[in-house]
This record gives structure tokens, C-alpha cells and sequence, in this order.
């Protein structure tokens, strides 16, 4: 999509695919091949000729994989990586690329490395030189956005949090902490369908009163939107279990007027990523409040973790 609608007459559909897309997939070691969320139907020509094509077919789940294969005739080898054993193979890996051989990384569902596996092999691949490229496709978390009705950009897409209380509702306060300190953009979690009314009693908690979507089953057959406030959403789903891969959308923060407790919160969290300048900088700008009050602020906090 271009920001200027009036080139629009300048683009001309080709027929076929792009021949760049196709030299620099045919070059490269390593291609991360998107694979449908849901609907079989969601897989390109390109994915399927990527996977036709290359040496094995690195995926997840080969149980989960194997099912895509066979409903498009591809009968390429399958190696299993995943959390448990990406660590081990990835020399392995890198040495056959390095002698030639081309290996495509797909997921169980979507596009890979999105809360998903294979971020060490592509690092790996890049340190040694070789060619990794990728074949578009599906994904949960920017459709979910889209069929959202929230503010679609900016966006922080923050996947799966924490599975235990403490630390879910202590990673909610660090982001409300980025949220005071200027952070104003869409939030998107993945989450388990038996940990979703937790969650979303957490978030009511956490974020207060605001917008939100769940998103659940999407480009399948049960696919659903629900949309409402965070109380009204946790109560809802409080009430009546979900089923399914979900992802959960939630509006921006509001600008808030700062309050001492405010203040605090985002020079605590500015002044974690960054330096006493640009944190004072940040947060003026983000409440509105004189830089030398601000500093003062910051200074007192400072000290205070010295002690």
C-alpha cells in the first residue's frame, strides 16, 4: 500500500509471478515459507512451489505439517524443528547450507519465527553469510488487527504473556509504565483458550475500561470477533469458555493527565531503556509537564535506587 493514492494509475498488474521474487527465493539457503492460519485454501503457488523445490521442509510439528503436504501433493522431507531441539541442529543446518543444500522453514500455522520457532537458525544463517529469504502469507496477529475496528498503526505486537499470574499482571505494569511514558499504540497478545478469562481479567485490571477484541478461530470455519469494553469482554468470557487460537486486540491508552503515581511509572520505565536525557526528553513531551520538574523527578528516583 503507498501513501500516495494518486500513483495509483501507475501500477500495472503483471502476469505471473515476479522473476525478482523468483531469483532471490532460487538463491537463497534458507526460505521462511508462510503457511495458512486456518483455511488450507490461504497456501500461494509460490509457497508450494518453495516447498516443492528445496532439500527438506523444516517445520514444527511434522504430524501438523504432514496434513498441508499431502493436500497440496508436496512430497518433500520433513525434519522437525522446535523449541526443544532448534538449539542442537542449528550447526547442522548451517553446515548443509553451506555445502548447497536449501531448506524452507514453515510453522504449524502462519508466518514463521511470529511466536513461533526458528529465530536462532535464521541468525545463525545470516552470521554465516548465506541467503534467507521468505514467501508471504498468513498472519493471526495482523488480522486480528485488521478485523479489529482499533486504531491500526502504530501497533505493539507482544505474543503469548507470561503463563503464570504474578509475572502476566507485573509485564501489564511495565507496558502501562511505557504507556505513561508516551507509548501510545494498539497492544496484541496471543493467548490459550483456558487462560483467556484470566488474562482478560488481568487486562480489565491493568488497562482499565478500554476497547478491545478477541479474536478467535480466524479464516476458520467458526471464525468470531467479539468486541467490547475489557470488564465487559472478561466478563463474557468469564461466564462462557472459549475454544480455538485466539488473539486478543486492545486500544491505545488515552493521554492521561500525569499524576505523581504517573510520573513515576514512566520515568521508571524511560529511564530503564534509555538515558537520563531522553528519558526527562520522553516524558515531558508524554505528560505535558515542565522538563525541570521532570529532571528533578528523575533525579530523586535515581538516587533513590542507589540507596
Amino acid at each position: 500500500m503507498t501513501e500516495d493514492d494518486d500513483d495509483e494509475d501507475e501500477i500495472v498488474a503483471k502476469p505471473g509471478p515476479s522473476s525478482a521474487g523468483l531469483h532471490t527465493a532460487a538463491l537463497a539457503a534458507l526460505v521462511l515459507v508462510s503457511t495458512p492460519i486456518g483455511n488450507l485454501q490461504d497456501f500461494s503457488n509460490r509457497a508450494r512451489d518453495t516447498l516443492n523445490a528445496v532439500d527438506a521442509v523444516l517445520c514444527e510439528d511434522t504430524r501438523t505439517s504432514a496434513v498441508l503436504l499431502r493436500a497440496y501433493g508436496i512430497k518433500t522431507r520433513m525434519v522437525a524443528l522446535h523449541d526443544h531441539n532448534e538449539s542442537s541442529r542449528v550447526p547442522g543446518l548451517i553446515a548443509e547450507m553451506a555445502q548447497g543444500k536449501r531448506f524452507a522453514l514453515i510453522s504449524d500455522a502462519g508466518t514463521p519465527l511470529v511466536s513461533d520457532p526458528g529465530f536462532r537458525l535464521v541468525r545463525a544463517a545470516i552470521d554465516a553469510g548465506l541467503v534467507v529469504s521468505a514467501v508471504p502469507g498468513p498472519n493471526a496477529a495482523v488480522l486480528a488487527l485488521t478485523l479489529s475496528g482499533l486504531p491500526p498503526h502504530p501497533f505493539l505486537f507482544h505474543g503469548f504473556l507470561p503463563v503464570k499470574a504474578g509475572a502476566r499482571t507485573a509485564e501489564m505494569a511495565r507496558l502501562r509504565g511505557l504507556e505513561a511514558a508516551g507509548l501510545r499504540a494498539t497492544l496484541v497478545f496471543y493467548e490459550a483458550p483456558h487462560r483467556l478469562a484470566a488474562f482478560l481479567a488481568d487486562a480489565a485490571a491493568g488497562f482499565g475500561d478500554r476497547q478491545a477484541a478477541v479474536c478467535r478461530e480466524l479464516s476458520k470455519h467458526f471464525e468470531e470477533i467479539r468486541r467490547g469494553t475489557l470488564p465487559d469482554l472478561a466478563a463474557h468470557y468469564a461466564a462462557q469458555a472459549a475454544r480455538g487460537e485466539i488473539t486478543v486486540v486492545i486500544g491505545p491508552a488515552a493521554v492521561e493527565v500525569a499524576s505523581a503515581d504517573t510520573l513515576d511509572a514512566a520515568l521508571a520505565a524511560a529511564l530503564a531503556a534509555m538515558s537520563m536525557k531522553d528519558a526527562v526528553n520522553a516524558v515531558s513531551t508524554a505528560t505535558g509537564l515542565a522538563k525541570k520538574m521532570v529532571y528533578a523527578r528523575a533525579l530523586t528516583l535515581k538516587n533513590d535506587l542507589r540507596e
